[in-house]
């Protein structure tokens, strides 16, 4: 489906994609000589300048040791989970762990469990369990900051220190925190990222407006993915013209602390008009799940929005479990107060004309 309407589908929460600020850095990277392709793997010919440069800001802004830039969210989580656990190891993931880190998993060699969604007693338990049964390796916990689909934050405090108790690595997939949540938009677990036994995602094609990503954390780690990710090591480095944009926009996040502050206004002002007009409440992000649960009358709601001008998504199975199709309400820069309080008293008349 096309872009057309009103932004709510989209994860440019800041509105850099299509900024002067990016468009200005782009022009004055290519100016300056930066290349737009790299030409090969990060390992062969295609490291640059650029990518070192970012990696090196990108550790101090977001606190860590080192970082390392992939190609995207989804190819980090495969790296990590394919690379970092061993064979006797335990991949302890939150039941809405992304698809991406599934598939990680499944290319690695660790066992896996899951534990109830954002439970940490339940994490605990299955630790527990696990050691019972004989598990003495390497515990690695895998989370979500904020939920894509629910819009919900994890307990990152309760499962830090969880990891500390048991050993763990903790890692924390911060795609929908990043540049939205945190001192500065560094993420909703940046108190705890210095930590050794934390590993930190940074997704740069959401609220940084570019591509690629960010593995951040204790440098041991970083090192072991270079060594070991094949998704790092066989692949096509990112473009060094998206690594000069990435810097562009942590620059961003810096120097304009006003851009995550409007941020925050809208997002108040949807979860406040969503509770006035539909009487839904309970929202924690800039990710409001409108839970509906059939499917067809998702998407009816969905297509009676677009109709009106909305850009607005049914979200069906599998992406979400059976039973809770949903409209999933991202709130961005690129809409203002005016329209999300239109698109509230609308969706209200589409809920009630659906039911």
């Amino acid at each position: 489906m096309p872009r057309t309407g009103h932004d709510f589908a989209s994860n440019d929460y800041l509105g850099l994609a299509g900024s002067d600020v990016l468009r200005d850095a782009a022009n004055a990277a290519l100016a300056r000589g930066v290349p737009v392709g790299a030409g090969g793997s990060r390992l062969l010919r295609g490291n640059d300048g650029e990518h070192q440069l970012l990696e090196s800001e990108a550790a101090a802004f977001f606190g860590t040791e080192s970082a390392l830039f992939i190609n995207g969210g989804f190819t980090g989580n495969m790296a990590i989970f394919s690379a970092l656990p061993q064979h006797g190891d335990l991949v302890l993931y939150d039941a809405l762990i992304h698809a991406s880190t599934h598939d990680g998993m499944r290319l690695g060699r660790a066992e896996t469990r899951s534990f109830a969604h954002n439970d940490v007693s339940a994490a605990e338990n299955a630790i527990t369990q696990w050691r019972a049964e004989g598990g003495t390796g390497q515990i690695w916990i895998a989370v979500e900051a904020v939920y894509s689909m629910d819009g919900d934050c994890a307990p990152i405090a309760e499962l830090s220190d969880l990891a500390t108790r048991e050993g763990a690595v903790l890692v924390l997939d911060e795609a929908h925190s990043t540049g939205v949540f945190g001192d500065q938009g560094r993420g909703l677990g940046h108190a705890i990222a210095h930590l050794p036994n934390v590993l930190s995602l940074h997704t740069c094609g959401k609220a940084l407006g570019v591509s690629g990503a960010l593995i951040c954390g204790a440098s041991t780690l970083i090192e072991t993915l270079i060594n070991k990710a094949r998704a790092f090591i066989f692949a096509t480095a990112p473009s060094p013209l998206n690594a000069a944009l990435v810097r562009a926009s942590l620059q961003e996040l810096r120097d304009n602390p006003a851009r995550q502050q409007q941020a925050w206004e809208l997002i108040h002002h949807s979860q406040a008009e969503a509770e006035k007009y539909c009487g839904l409440r309970g929202f924690q992000s800039q990710i409001l799940p409108i839970i509906i649960g059939d499917d067809k009358r998702t998407m009816a709601v969905a297509s009676a929005l677009q109709e009106r001008g909305y850009d607005m998504r049914g979200i069906r199975p599998p992406t979400v479990p059976r039973g809770t199709s949903r409209l999933r309400v991202s709130v961005t820069l690129n809409t203002s107060k005016q329209m999300i309080s239109a698109l509230f008293a609308d969706l209200a008349q589409e809920l009630e004309a659906a039911a």
